[in-house]
């Protein structure tokens, strides 16, 4: 297994790590981390930069050291930082360059080192290996990588191993392919030469642009570290989020998903925002568990019928437009409001025009509403369907496209209609599972009141697979008390960890306080993030560091504003080439900086064209998109 308990919340205990004057692992908070975005010779923006970040609550500052002059450079910014009475550990981040590591381990207190490029120089390459000449590469390594191993542990330097899922090896790739478990043996390569050397004091990250391809690499790294009798803390971190809400979402469905189960020793939210901006988004998400352990009610442990490293979604029937082969639906709560119009639904994106009699229905247009005891007295779109409380749909049944919704102990009595079903986990019992095997054409919804709520909705879940129960299950939440920061965060913490593995045939929120354009955002947000119903263009979007070429931020706004309308198109934005050959395989189409003033476009991972002028790079991005048959023209609102 990848984690202590699935029922029960407990951190997986990790070895402490001292990085500087901050501790990492075993008994110690989760710690929170972002990097500097600016040039590192510039040591005055630098530490300026820094300043903000630990201001902001940054425990560590990361700063890019690309070649020698930047690393030696190190020590001025240091000795800046240290004269201003801020002690904060700093750590080097190297791709590439083995020199500029070994600088760097004698200035900063951690270096984190990429295995994808620290030793590789990476072509795209298809290699067939045998087991000799694959053993002579990994000889290869050691030599090129132990220096810097003996030197950490000679000053006292801590080390993050951080694996890329964008940068992996030629090497790895022909072997392992672009997978998970490539990315754990990237790291394992380098840490059994840290071992080897009897050097301990290091982090490992298994960071990807796919949630889903994040969670399942880290949980591999856990299930090997355990085979292995090791326990090196965990740096989690989503790369290239993106920007706004999207990048929020996409943040918390993976780092999220691994915190609920106890994964995770420190954070780093990866956007293209200013860096001091993600460590309130990094420190809501740490916060939600310093309580867990005595908030959550006991759940009775069942048995796990998933293969927690791969993706397979839950088989279920098919009711209407639920289960089976149908993408998860959208259930907007309007049980609360005290009316329902049809100028209130423009919030769920169902859009009534007076002058033209007509429904306009976005790409996140809510599939159902619930209605509770309210009355509608009006035409709906023809997509729409409504959801009554059981009492009142006896009262409206001839509408068309309502639908009932019962709550346990309540059960459906008309079966020739679909229902609905709402109950949570305790509700699941011996006595009550040949009643709801019984229940042909419903969907089920499931909530829960504890603390511990995916752990809770998951055992719901797995009682039913474990009976052979296949109806489709809505996933349900309420939050009566949260802010919009804390909603954006939660929200996708508690579905998207059941969506990642496969569990849930839908979404319905609620949340005191929070629009209703935001819900409905968050819920579409959430099935984006986790690749079970795109809605909307996805932008790979880098957080920006000193090796960037061009300004990310306006970037990405120009492009997004270009492209926004391009459903089910991603595109990465990348600021250097570290990492956006590699990302430009999950994305569909590439925008990264390669010097001053030029970009490079491509198709996947293969470039397209070379060395465009930054001022007519987003047009020639859009270009390229219209030759390869994905633009449309965007419709006039």
């Amino acid at each position: 297994m990848y984690c202590n308990d699935l029922f029960s919340y407990s951190r997986f205990r990790t070895r402490e790590v001292k990085i500087g004057s901050v501790k990492m692992g075993g008994d110690q908070p989760i710690r929170l981390q972002s990097m500097t975005t600016t040039d590192t010779m510039d040591t005055a923006a630098t530490v300026a930069q820094s300043i903000r970040m630990i201001e902001a609550g940054c425990e560590l500052v990361r700063i890019t050291a690309p070649s020698k002059k930047e690393a030696e450079n190190l020590a001025e910014i240091k000795k800046e930082l240290r004269a201003k009475g801020y002690e904060t550990p700093l750590v080097a981040d190297i791709h590439f360059t083995p020199n500029a590591a070994e600088i760097a381990a004698g200035i900063v207190e951690k270096v984190r080192v990429n295995p994808g490029n620290y030793a590789d120089k990476k072509k795209f390459e298809e290699i067939e290996y045998t087991d000799e000449s694959y053993q002579a590469e990994l000889e290869r390594i050691r030599e090129r990588f132990t220096p810097l191993v003996l030197l950490c542990k000679q000053n006292g330097t801590a080390m993050r191993i951080g694996t890329n899922h964008g940068s992996l090896s030629d090497r790895i790739l022909s072997r392992y392919g672009d997978t998970p478990q490539g990315m754990v043996e990237s790291a394992m390569e380098f840490l059994r030469i840290c071992r080897d050397n009897d050097f301990h004091e290091i982090v490992i990250s298994m960071k990807a642009s796919n949630p889903q391809v994040m969670v399942q690499a880290y949980r591999l790294l856990v299930a090997e570290m355990i085979k292995q009798n090791m326990s090196y803390p965990l740096h989690l971190g989503v790369t290239e989020a993106g920007d706004g809400e999207d990048g929020r979402i996409k943040s918390a469905v993976g780092i999220g998903t691994l915190l609920e189960d106890g994964i995770g020793d420190t954070i780093r939210v990866s956007l293209t925002e200013e860096p001091e901006a993600e460590i309130p988004v990094a420190r809501i998400l740490a916060e939600r568990y310093t309580h867990r352990a005595e908030q959550q009610s006991p759940i009775t442990p069942v048995h796990y019928p998933l293969n927690p490293f791969e993706y397979t979604r839950r088989h279920t029937f098919h009711i209407q437009n639920f289960g089976e082969k149908n993408v998860p639906r959208v259930i907007a709560d309007y049980s609360h409001k005290k009316e329902i119009t049809a100028a209130s639904l423009f919030a769920v994106g169902l859009n009534y025009s007076v002058p033209l009699d007509k429904w306009n229905l976005t790409d996140t247009a809510a599939d159902y509403i619930y209605c509770g005891k309210n009355e509608v007295n009006f035409e709906i779109p023809g997509t729409l369907g409504l959801i009554f409380d059981a009492e009142k749909w006896e009262e409206v049944k001839d509408k068309p496209r309502s639908y009932p919704l019962y709550t346990y102990p309540s059960l459906p009595n008309d079966h020739s209609v679909m229902s609905f079903l709402k109950f949570e986990n305790k509700d699941i019992t011996e006595q009550t599972l040949g009643s709801l095997k019984e229940l042909k054409n419903t969907v089920f919804i499931i909530e829960t009141t504890n603390a511990n709520a995916v752990a809770d909705m998951r055992a719901g879940f797995f009682k039913l697979i474990n009976e052979g129960i296949e109806n489709p299950v809505v996933i349900s939440r309420s939050y009566p008390s949260l802010n919009e920061d804390e909603f954006m965060l939660y929200a996708p913490t508690d579905a998207g960890a059941l969506l990642i593995d496969g569990l849930g045939d839908g979404i319905m929120i609620h949340a005191d306080g929070i629009s209703q354009q935001r819900i409905n955002s968050t819920a579409f947000g959430i099935l984006q993030a986790t690749r079970t119903r795109i809605s909307k263009t996805e932008y790979i979007s880098c957080p920006s560091c000193g090796r960037t070429l061009f300004d990310l931020q306006e970037t990405t706004a120009k492009i997004r504003a270009r492209t926004s309308h391009l459903k089910g198109v991603k595109i990465g934005i990348m600021g250097c080439i570290v990492n956006g050959p590699g990302e430009m395989a999950d994305a569909d189409y590439g925008y990264v900086g390669t010097g001053p003033g030029k970009i490079t476009l491509y198709k996947e991972k293969t470039v397209v064209k070379k060395n465009v002028p930054e001022e007519n790079a987003v047009q020639e991005l859009i270009e390229l998109i219209r030759e390869y048959g994905d633009w449309v023209e965007p419709v006039e609102a």
